[in-house]
């Protein structure tokens, strides 16, 4: 049945109809429409001008007029109206030169995927393939249209591109495309970090993440895009605690778990959770060791997610899940305040099912994961925050002076208070005035 969306689009395809212009539903939703997949986004195609398109429907927002793009609003969505065009020559891997208004025909075979090259009426369900793209559905395959090496040439981000769709679609990609790719894969270092950012997170987010990875290996374009990635081939891990391999056939393993609509923070802190262990990895007379690899892994994590241009937010969330991945080997030998202050740390749910994906992928013990779980279920808000018993300005009136001490005197009471140490702010007087009596000065009202 119809959803909404695509009841709208087929209602703007047949507005431009009736209004004496030729259009279709084109690319990515033809192609998930056939395989039984609602779409995410619907683009239309039509022979009808920008300024044709902006009589015909009240609300439209001119995104790329000189490319023939309007983006038409209906029901809360925006649909991507594009007029047929051909294009001229590609100068900086990324845009044409010129373009001019052209045929439906043109249209499809300067696009990059025959996959992506159907044109469907949606009043009829007809689809019209100029370029064996439906075939290439059946038979599962990602083929560039015509020649590859000139695709790619065009748009240097379409060979990783065809590498995520693969991925994603769980498809093959063609021999010639495939070779075209391994030739272009160092022009995809001159694309901007943002547009390899995006695909690289689709890839990881959208199913098939270790095909993807794999895909990248297999085409060289994982030390282009993800050079802190590429060493972990090859290096050993002791046995009795990974049993599968090396880091990157853990890591490999780790992707295979992520589900589709995985959240992006927690499928880049999949990825990148063991990336410290190559640089400091180091071997004895009492095995393989990799001593700090957490810290160095949120190091290189961090630069990685600044070079692709994430936000400083999500940078900084998903070193977090590098940075403490470690500590759940010791949560059951944790007082009870380092274990409720892990316990509340922000976006535990990730970093909790980052560990149930580590251990998976590796020795199959839960036994951690189980213990945090139960914890949380046997906790309430007020155990793990409870309100404070001090504050600064108590401290004051007991005489302390304000400095960097105060940091030390709170976080010691409350470590007091969730190891169930102390529980009224008197109890709490009483112990600063035991181990900081020597700091307070006569008692005095806080202003």
């Amino acid at each position: 049945m119809p959803t909404a969306a695509g009841e709208t689009a087929a209602a703007i395809v047949l507005a431009l109809v009736r209004a004496g212009h030729e259009a279709y539903l084109v690319g990515g939703c033809v192609r998930d429409i056939l395989r039984g997949v609602e779409p995410e986004d619907y683009d239309i195609v039509t022979s009808a001008r920008p300024e044709q398109v902006r009589s015909i429907f009240p609300e439209t927002v001119p995104v790329g007029e000189a490319f023939g793009v309007v983006l038409v609003l209906e029901g809360g969505r925006s649909y991507e109206v594009a007029t047929f065009r051909a294009e001229g020559p590609y100068e900086d891997g990324r845009r044409p030169s010129s373009i001019r208004f052209a045929s439906a025909e043109e249209d499809v075979r300067r696009r990059d995927f025959t996959v992506n090259g159907l044109l469907m009426d949606p009043a009829t369900g007809a689809v019209i393939d100029l370029v064996g793209g439906r075939a290439d559905l059946e038979r599962r395959v990602i083929r560039a249209i015509g020649d590859p090496d000139r695709r790619f040439s065009e748009d240097h981000l379409r060979a990783l591109r065809a590498v995520r769709f693969a991925a994603n679609l769980g498809f093959e990609i063609e021999p010639a495309t495939f070779d075209a790719i391994r030739r272009h894969a160092a022009s995809v270092a001159r694309v901007s970090a943002e547009r390899v950012r995006d695909e690289l997170t689709k890839l990881l987010t959208r199913g098939g993440a270790r095909r993807g990875l794999e895909l990248l290996d297999a085409t060289g374009l994982v030390s282009i895009v993800l050079p802190e990635v590429a060493p972990m081939k090859g290096v050993e891990q002791p046995p009795e605690f990974h049993p599968e391999g090396d880091v990157w056939e853990h890591t490999l393993r780790c992707l295979a778990l992520l589900e589709p609509g995985t959240k992006p923070t927690l499928a880049w802190g999949a990825l990148f959770h063991d990336v410290g262990k190559p640089p400091t990895r180091s071997e004895d007379a009492r095995g393989v060791h990799f001593y700090g690899h957490s810290r160095e892994g949120e190091h290189l994590a961090l630069g990685a997610m600044r070079r692709l241009r994430f936000s400083n937010a999500e940078a900084e969330a998903v070193a977090a899940l590098v940075r403490h991945h470690m500590r759940f080997m010791h949560v059951k030998e944790m007082r009870p305040s380092r274990l409720k202050r892990f316990l509340r740390l922000p976006d535990f749910p990730l970093h909790l099912e980052l560990h149930r994906l580590d251990c998976l992928a590796s020795h199959g013990m839960l036994d951690n994961w189980q213990f945090c779980r139960a914890k949380l279920a046997e906790l309430a808000e007020e155990d793990l925050r409870p309100a404070p018993l001090l504050d600064g300005n108590d401290l004051i009136a007991m005489g302390l002076e304000p400095g960097p001490v105060f940091r030390e005197i709170l976080r010691a009471v409350e470590d007091a208070q969730l190891d169930g140490r102390l529980a009224t702010a008197e109890d709490a007087r009483a112990f600063v005035r035991a181990r900081w009596g020597d700091r307070l000065g006569a008692p005095r009202a806080s202003g």
